[in-house]
């Protein structure tokens, strides 16, 4: 491999002929062999729209000259256009806690394109990064690229799969199952009703997340430093975000306080937890489809989930219920996620959290995850399920605790006295009620029909 010898502040360093990037990034790949893996694509586009907002609000304030901001926003556009070029953004995510060796990665690159465009040097610390610490780019762009991919993502898979449950529960309003506590027979339930209660815990998901949208808006831009706003531009925070808006079509504004969100990191602590909730649902739904799907003999078997793939490569005709169990390892990881973030984001010491790489990793993973997930939970697992009839319809008549529906008439002691005799007996509730009870076999009939008990009342 052929080299070049750049310079930077503290002296001269190789770095690899074709690389776009400087001295900094070089010194980076050095000092971070850690993972190997870099800093999420969607965070160096944020980082990268931020830098083209950077450069025209410099221009409207007058501090770059219209050449060098055209310069600079064409070598960002090409960036964003041409995904190979991200091979020059191989800072580990495992680094500097600021994020700095990220920062200056994209000022590098960036100064590199934006030179050959200029045919002069374009200096990555004096233009590409004017009116701009690390401290302030780095968690404005956290937020950037949190807000992009809820907007682009994560909203839209999460109501994508809201809407394919809402719309396989109307085609099982008629079916009816024993209903579960404490994974026990209980009273019965309507499959819609199952189904509606997880669409509802999906969309209390999705309106968690965009009630934390407007914090999610609010940048540190502008603080540079420590929060006071040194070297740069007293209208630069609110010039940034106009130009901001206006790329990405997302009313981003100037925070209020900017020492609090280059200090801490509570918006992406509290999306995070939001994330949290939606993996503790998307486990809730996955495993009761697995649990309903367990057999499918020797299990409940009261639905078939569509088979994608052999389950066993020694048991033949064996099929698992691979979806629902991929999302329940998705879970997981976001909820182990959440807990990085969350010792991450009480790593504010003083003016700065040094922890925000590992911040944005773990909450852009987050999202792609749960996004990913919805798509394949919806699409392959719950549109095409069928349920077993026959499974379900013979439990159903056999479960001595529909005789809860007699409490109201023969009292709680009565019907736990009909329940035992049932259940040792072997016997229907309702052959046990007509010998114990005075009412007739077509009240009782009426009173422990399982569809009627699924609308709830006291048996009118």
């Amino acid at each position: 491999m052929k080299y070049k010898t750049v310079r930077d502040s503290m002296g001269e360093v190789k770095v690899p002929f074709d690389a776009l990037y400087g001295a900094q990034t070089a010194r980076a790949l050095v000092n971070f062999p850690i993972s190997g893996d870099p800093m999420p694509e969607a965070f160096i586009r944020a980082l990268l729209l931020a830098k083209r907002a950077a450069a025209e609000a410099n221009g409207q304030l007058a501090l770059l000259d219209s050449v060098t901001v055209n310069a600079i926003v064409s070598a960002v556009q090409q960036l964003l256009d041409d995904p190979q070029l991200m091979q020059h953004f191989p800072v580990d995510r495992f680094q500097t806690g600021s994020g700095t060796s990220s920062n200056m990665n994209a000022n590098e690159v960036i100064a590199s394109l934006a030179s050959q465009r200029l045919g002069r040097e374009v200096s990555a610390n004096d233009e590409i990064n004017l009116g701009q610490s690390s401290n302030d780019i780095i968690p404005s762009s956290i937020h950037i690229s949190a807000m992009l991919a809820l907007e682009q993502q994560l909203l839209p898979a999460l109501s994508h799969l809201q809407q394919i449950i809402s719309q396989k529960a109307l085609t099982l309003t008629e079916q009816v199952k024993t209903g579960r506590t404490h994974l026990m027979d209980a009273m019965p339930v309507r499959f819609n009703q199952v189904l509606d209660g997880w669409a509802s815990q999906i969309e209390q998901c999705q309106q968690m997340l965009i009630a934390l949208q407007p914090s999610l808006l609010a940048l540190a831009q502008g603080g540079t430093a420590v929060g006071t706003g040194v070297n740069t531009h007293r209208d630069f925070a609110s010039s940034f975000c106009d130009k901001l808006g206006a790329i990405t079509g997302v009313g981003f504004r100037p925070a209020d306080n900017l020492f609090s969100r280059m200090g801490s990191h509570d918006t992406a602590v509290a999306l995070s937890g939001q994330l949290k909730t939606c993996a503790v649902a998307m486990m809730k739904i996955a495993n009761d489809l697995r649990w309903m799907n367990s057999g499918p003999l020797a299990g409940l078997g009261e639905i078939a989930l569509l088979a994608l793939q052999p389950g066993s490569s020694i048991m033949p005709g064996k099929v698992n219920p691979v979806i629902p169990e991929a999302a329940c390892m998705v879970a997981a990881q976001v909820i182990g996620n959440d807990a990085a973030i969350t010792v991450g984001g009480q790593s504010g010491n003083f003016e700065l959290n040094v922890m925000q790489p590992l911040i944005a990793v773990n909450l852009l993973h987050s999202i792609e995850l749960l996004s990913n997930t919805s798509h394949l939970l919806a699409d392959k697992a719950i549109v095409s399920f069928s349920v077993n009839q026959a499974n379900i319809a013979g439990p159903l008549g056999r479960n001595p605790i529909l005789v809860t529906a007699l409490t109201p008439v023969i009292g709680y002691l009565k019907a736990a006295e009909i329940a035992k005799q049932a259940y040792e007996q072997q016997r229907e509730i309702l052959e046990v009620a007509v010998e114990q009870t005075d009412l007739s076999r077509d009240e009782l009939r009426r009173l422990l029909n399982p569809k009627r008990l699924t609308n709830g009342g006291l048996g009118e």
